[in-house]
């Protein structure tokens, strides 16, 4: 299917809305890397990874890090193959493209065509419906490697894209429209997001207080305002969250439905962020679409669930590998950079003194922390899922990520705390040189800054994790419900008797309209 044509090409669904779907080389000399003549380190299906494979970037060998400071060893064959391949399209395409999106606010579907191309929009789509059935540590590969050698806000886009397309693999199974679109995904560069927040809660997303659904024949009408959506108005379907048919009051009575991009208002171009420029991340508007019934995705009220079983563990995961690819992407700069600049007055190089060895050194050490933290949760993923088998969730009550949650949380916030100390400190490692456009550290500097800003914030996940460690895991009260008996009591303590008498008399006037009912 060519850009332009139906989206719903399959003859049942074809009647439903029409959407879109539509190099430089960076070479160096002199790499100083050591090899090892050592056997290597056995990996999945226990193939060695040795220390002497040589990282390619086109014809040369990569100027930046090289494969001896990469976990190649958590990787199966065909993963490091589908690696290889990935790190050759960034330097042919995707970097380039990064550059353009960054200057001048372009989307980046062109990097999508080209992740097409390799299959990469059906990453985790099993097999049988077409795609590549990879598991979570791929994932977080993929999206590190795109991050790192490519486009970071591809990466970032690619991570929505991969949510949005769990949502759908969770409850594809007895759903011909979510299937259609899954096997579909490559082929006609379908590009899927997420669309969760809200303009009334901020970067509590979990909390749509402006959106809600409601049954309308044997369908839904559904409406959603969403503050914050990356790739809005790019992309070609969303899996959006509102508030169940048949609200009551109760905000963790959540649904979720696909829409696509006919239904979406929305401002594209407008974006005009400090990093992360081809994001085209804004608010969009959903206003009483008229949805058929598979639109609904799972079934009613099942948008906490989904959230936490999928939604949350792979944006959390991948977003965290897109904050460790900026954090390697600028220490494989300032390698390249240190290693060639040379003060002739001493006849040094950059790298040679002490205090650049000692920024690189920690940068690389504090990142490596990071990625090992986000490939033991992708590996404990895999572990829970039998690796990343969507078949288990036939059952409708089986939600085994959720249990792990909490530790993304812990990862989300040490990736994008790292990254932006790593880029911090490899600009100042570059000196002034770091600060010109050309050689795209302050590109990746900027695009760094939104991991902490990035919902949940840091500041939520830190409350979260010390809260729930200290007083249990309800005590969070996602959706506003439980009494802090310890601070009403102290407040009520303050009051005089007039205040205390004035305060009874209103809650008495509150509670007799439901007694009179």
């Amino acid at each position: 299917m060519q850009p332009g044509a139906s989206f719903w090409a399959c003859a049942p669904f074809e009647q439903w809305h029409a959407v879109s779907a539509a190099s430089k080389k960076f070479t160096e000399g002199n790499s100083r890397r050591p090899v090892f003549d050592s056997p290597g380190i056995s990996g999945p299906n226990g193939r060695s990874t040795r220390m002497s494979d040589v990282k390619k970037w086109g014809s040369e060998e990569f100027w930046g890090l090289g494969f001896e400071w990469d976990p190649q060893w958590l990787l199966t064959p065909a993963q490091k193959d589908l690696q290889g391949k990935l790190i050759a399209l960034c330097e042919a395409t995707l970097r380039a493209n990064a550059v353009e999106s960054d200057a001048q606010y372009i989307y980046p579907r062109k990097n999508f065509e080209a992740l097409a191309s390799l299959g990469l929009l059906s990453l985790t789509v099993p097999k049988e419906l077409g795609g590549l059935g990879e598991n979570h540590v791929c994932a977080a590969m993929v999206v590190e490697t795109i991050a790192r050698y490519g486009c970071p806000s591809t990466a970032m886009c690619y991570t929505m894209h991969l949510g949005a397309v769990a949502a759908a693999l969770l409850r594809h199974h007895e759903n011909p429209i979510l299937i259609d679109i899954l096997k579909r995904l490559d082929k006609d560069v379908l590009i899927g997001t997420l669309s969760y927040s809200d303009p009334e809660t901020g970067s509590h997303f979990w909390y749509p207080i402006s959106s809600k659904a409601e049954a309308h024949g044997e369908g839904w009408k559904v409406t959603k305002k969403a503050s914050w959506t990356t790739s809005g108005g790019f992309a070609d379907w969303y899996i959006i969250q509102t508030t169940s048919p048949g609200f009551a009051g109760d905000y963790s009575d959540l649904s979720c439905f696909l829409v696509t991009k006919d239904e979406v208002k929305a401002n594209p171009s407008e974006w005009d962020g400090l990093g992360l420029r081809g994001n085209q991340s804004g608010p969009i508007a959903v206003e009483n679409a008229i949805l058929p019934k598979e639109a609904l995705v799972g079934p009613i009220g099942d948008g906490a669930k989904s959230n936490d079983e999928v939604v949350d563990p792979f944006f959390l995961t991948c977003s965290s590998a897109c904050w460790n690819g900026i954090s390697l992407a600028v220490i494989d700069i300032a390698k390249r950079h240190t290693t060639r600049k040379t003060h002739n007055d001493v006849g040094m190089r950059v790298a040679d003194y002490p205090t650049i060895q000692d920024y690189v050194g920690e940068a690389i050490m504090d990142t490596n922390a990071c990625r090992a933290f986000v490939f033991q949760m992708a590996q404990a993923l895999d572990s829970v899922t039998n690796n990343c088998d969507w078949s288990i969730h036939k059952d409708l009550d089986a939600l085994p990520r959720s249990t792990l949650l909490h530790w993304l949380w812990q990862v989300k916030f040490e990736a994008s705390k790292n990254v932006a100390h790593v880029t911090d400190k490899m600009l100042h490692a570059c000196g002034g040189t770091g600060y010109r456009p050309a050689l795209q550290i302050e590109r990746y500097l900027r695009d760094g800054k939104a991991g902490w800003v990035m919902g949940p914030t840091n500041e939520v996940l830190r409350q979260f994790v010390g809260k729930a460690s200290l007083l249990g895991f309800g005590a969070l009260d996602y959706w506003n419900k439980s009494i802090n008996e310890r601070v009403l009591n102290n407040e009520i303590k303050k009051m005089s008797e007039a205040e205390k008498r004035a305060f009874a008399e209103k809650l008495l006037a509150d509670v007799a309209p439901a007694k009179v009912a």
